[in-house]
């Protein structure tokens, strides 16, 4: 039977691809983002506990009114923003899910949409399934003064016109690890003013900041705040992606956008998981101590690199680190990649697969992404295997 298919360009992602690559030639998975380490067993047992109780039945829509009260107090506290937990605060099936309904719930046909790239690779089909298209503005790349990609917001300015209805920006940026800076969101309230385009802010690493820096949410900012969904994820939080909890901070009227489409895509996320994380989350050292635990893994992978032919960037933030494979060859970044599985049993991504154009020259900077969200034996033996390349 034939279908037309709504993303005809869409297939196997080059996370699908490079997984089975690690799992083909037993290899180090350093590309996909997630833990191999497990969640702490106080929050295990608070799950156990919770289904226990007989907590596994459908929660209200919005999620479970404890979960959004801890959320609210957490953000005040770190942005200086008072959520209402009734009408500001949504529970999603990860941030995935948020992401999803919040641009079908606000692009309609023809609306545009500006894209930072590299981008996290959900935002672009969301868009195509909202009827909007895609306006990719890229960020500067690294070069000898300044290791980090940045955006440029005088591009990001000229690429607004009155048909663009939504921004989506990313900070701690996946795949880049970059973080925005008070000078940034200074940019972004100059460009926005006196326009009606909203705001998507994925803030899913908003825990995961390095060397003493602060994470500089859109919800510290009123201006900023009153046209934004602040997206954020336990899954990033607590070591627990497969759970896919994550949550939308948004004003009255973008929430309710946003919870008509959430009740029909999921109608509402697991129980126990909700009540466990509600009393977990409530102890503030359970995210407080994320930035020193990151850091540590890190600048152990770091120094691992820099005893091999790859030469590692500043990661500013994230559980994501990229290194410079000039030295070592002038394949494309995805065919480097697949090499480097093949070849030596590390997986890693390719930044390029973060582009609208992968394949373009302006796509490879012979940049790829190591995460280091790894228990300390799984480094040693990457680090042992690309001593080898």
């Amino acid at each position: 039977m034939h279908i037309n298919s709504k993303l005809p360009t869409v297939g196997a992602t080059i996370f699908t691809t490079m997984s089975k690559m690690a799992v083909d030639y037993q290899a180090i998975n350093l590309g996909q983002g997630f833990p191999d380490f497990n969640a702490h067993t106080d929050l295990l047992d608070l799950v156990t506990a919770a289904m226990q109780e007989g907590k596994n039945q459908y929660p209200i829509m919005s999620g479970i009114p404890e979960l959004r009260d801890v959320i609210s107090q957490k953000v005040e506290s770190l942005y200086g923003r008072k959520y209402d937990p009734e009408t500001e605060i949504t529970i999603t099936s990860g941030a995935t899910e948020a992401i999803m309904s919040a641009v079908l719930a606000t692009v309609t046909t023809g609306d545009e949409v500006i894209v930072i790239e590299p981008s996290y690779d959900c935002y672009a089909p969301a868009i195509t399934l909202a009827g909007g298209i895609a306006k990719f503005v890229p960020m500067t790349p690294p070069n000898e003064e300044k290791q980090n990609f940045s955006i440029d917001w005088n591009k990001v300015k000229e690429a607004i016109n009155n048909k663009t209805r939504l921004l989506i920006l990313n900070s701690p940026h996946n795949p880049t690890g970059a973080i925005f800076s008070e000078k940034d969101l200074d940019a972004l309230e100059s460009i926005l003013l006196n326009t009606n385009i909203i705001v998507l802010s994925d803030e899913v690493y908003e825990h995961i900041i390095f060397d003493k820096e602060k994470h500089h949410s859109l919800a510290s900012r009123q201006t900023l705040a009153e046209r934004t969904f602040v997206i954020s994820s336990f899954g990033k939080t607590t070591h627990t992606t497969g759970w896919k909890i994550g949550y939308c901070c948004a004003p009255p009227s973008l929430t309710k956008e946003l919870r008509k489409v959430h009740q029909f895509v999921v109608f509402t996320v697991p129980s126990p998981f909700q009540y466990a994380l509600a009393t977990y989350t409530k102890n503030k050292t359970t995210y407080l101590s994320l930035p020193d635990f990151y850091q540590e893994k890190r600048d152990y992978l770091t120094a691992g690199l820099k005893q091999t032919k790859f030469i590692p960037l500043a990661s500013p933030g994230t559980f994501f680190l990229l290194a410079d494979y000039s030295k070592i060859s002038n394949l494309s970044e995805s065919e480097f990649s697949i090499w480097l599985a093949k070849t030596h049993g590390v997986v890693v991504i390719p930044v390029s697969a973060f582009y609208s154009n992968p394949n373009h020259e302006k796509s490879n900077h012979k940049l790829i992404r190591f995460c280091f969200a790894k228990k300390d034996t799984t480094l040693d033996e990457a680090i042992r295997r690309l001593q080898n390349v």
